[in-house]
């Protein structure tokens, strides 16, 4: 789906707001919505529009749209992200307010998106719970959403992201359309909103949060789109696929610290209570430290890919390390690595061969023979990934 250029509209078709509504057989609540939306127009004499992003429907919405004097932008790909994405798409404002047609979300309240976006802020998130000083009417949100899932994602937020707001769900939004384009979005379901926070938090955007009340779903000839556990799956999965830190660098620096560990008890010959370390505990630590590398490589296979995408801003810190660790160093650090280990293998089989091929110490051989295995699969895996991380950084150039 190609993007307009905002500088391409001319000074007539330029408007200061455009309201985008998405829409999926709607006809119950879309004619109230659609008034507050211009009623809240005549009453601050806003010059907008409201745009009415039809997803499909067989009921009469469309035509409650048209005849209200809304305009309709048919789009045909299914799915809230495509709907929305559509509806931006067509909309002249400079300034985009969205929000769902269910009238769970009151339209009256637009001025007060307007009036921050005015100020320079280019996303005003709306706060429906208590935390952001918004209001849930009773039986307007399921209690899971309310005391669960909302305020544990919207946390996740703003302890990953940095993300400065209190409900992350929220639909009801408004943002400049240039910050839109530069966020390049590419969710077409349900996690469409949630991108945008972490998007715009990611690309350091000027953000506020305005509090706003949440209204009982007033649809009465079908149930919410929203599913409970399928939808927070995805947006889950989502929050870990945009944070490569949280998915891949952490979880592997803890295990190969773990597997450090594990080889500093053996080495360091500590007991603990009658409990010796040895042999399995290197095997154990091994384990560790190569899943943990392994890890860690793929976090940065996928903060390359995820950059030279734009699914991710760019990252200072990532052309630092490639600074700093080029192919040349790393194929060299890697050739010492894998011959340390070759080394290690090397000593074991000469202690062996000094036995005639015979019968072992196990317990001291495999001493020997564990590490020298690590360092040789960890060396060779960086002499492959080294390749690999420089034909995805090309792409970046």
């Amino acid at each position: 789906m190609t993007m307009p250029d905002e500088k391409g509209l001319s000074a007539a078709d330029a408007l200061e707001l455009s309201v985008v509504i998405p829409c999926l057989n709607e006809a119950d609540t879309l004619a109230e919505c659609l008034e507050k939306a211009f009623a809240a127009f005549r009453r601050e004499g806003i010059a907008g529009e409201v745009i009415v992003a039809d997803n499909g429907s067989t009921d009469e919405s469309v035509a409650i749209a048209e005849r209200l004097g809304a305009r309709v932008v048919r789009v045909e790909d299914r799915g809230y992200g495509n709907a929305l994405m559509g509806g931006i798409e067509a909309a002249r404002g400079r300034y985009i307010i969205m929000g769902d047609a269910d009238a769970s979300y009151d339209f009256a309240e637009i001025p007060k998106f307007l009036a921050k976006l005015r100020d320079g802020f280019e996303l005003v998130q709306g706060c429906r719970l208590p935390a952001g000083g918004g209001t849930v009417e009773p039986g307007a949100m399921p209690a899971l959403h309310l005391w669960l899932g909302n305020p544990l994602f919207s946390l996740l937020a703003r302890w990953w992201f940095r993300a400065p707001i209190h409900d992350v769900y929220c639909g009801l939004r408004g943002f400049q359309k240039a910050l839109f384009l530069r966020l390049h979005q590419r969710c077409t379901g349900m996690e469409f909103a949630t991108e945008m926070i972490i998007k715009a938090s990611l690309y350091r955007a000027r953000i506020a949060e305005v509090p706003i009340t949440l209204h009982r779903d007033g649809r009465k000839n079908h149930r919410p789109h929203l599913k409970t556990f399928h939808d927070g799956w995805r947006t889950l999965r989502f929050f870990l696929m945009s944070s490569p830190r949280w998915l891949f660098f952490t979880p592997g620096a803890l295990l190969m610290l773990l597997g450090c560990v594990c080889y500093g008890l053996v080495y360091g010959g500590v007991t603990f209570r009658g409990i010796v370390f040895d042999a399995h505990t290197l095997l154990f630590g091994s384990l560790a430290v190569m899943l943990g590398y392994q890890t860690t490589l793929f976090g940065v296979y996928t903060k390359l890919f995820a950059v030279s995408e734009r699914l991710l801003p760019p990252d200072p810190r990532l052309a630092r390390f490639f600074n700093v660790f080029n192919l040349e160093r790393t194929l060299m650090l890697a050739l010492i690595v894998f011959g340390g280990g070759i080394v290690l293998l090397f000593i074991a089989a000469e202690s062996w061969r000094a036995r005639g091929f015979g019968a072992m110490d196990y317990r001291e051989t495999l001493r020997l023979v564990i590490p020298g295995m690590t360092l040789s699969v960890l060396g060779f895996q960086t002499i492959l990934s080294g390749f690999f991380i420089t034909i995805l950084g090309m792409r970046r150039r």
